[in-house]
């Protein structure tokens, strides 16, 4: 079972991912909150970890950015699996 750590490195790189899709889509937080039915506010929150999202807000978010929730996940916990190993080494 993964630990609280490795799941926290994990929820922050999947908000850091969508961020940086976002970007690269030029899409502004309030064109990605009206096209996912969320507000401005929840999509920043979800962007800076302010809050958790739900399985739905996830697949709202990257429903619009047209990207696939399982890569983005699988990529985050590989970026985060990464890190762990980084930080481990003497």
């Amino acid at each position: 079972m993964p630990s609280q750590k490795l799941n926290d490195a994990i929820s922050s790189a999947v908000a850091r991912l969508l961020k940086e899709e976002r970007e690269k889509q030029v899409i502004s937080l309030n064109v990605l909150g009206q096209k996912s039915g969320l507000s401005r506010q929840t999509v920043s929150y979800v962007e800076q970890e302010v809050q958790n999202p739900t399985l739905d807000t996830l697949l709202r978010i990257t429903s619009v950015l047209g990207v696939d929730l399982e890569k983005i996940v699988a990529k985050a916990r590989k970026v985060a699996k990464k890190k762990e190993r980084l930080l481990e080494q003497p």
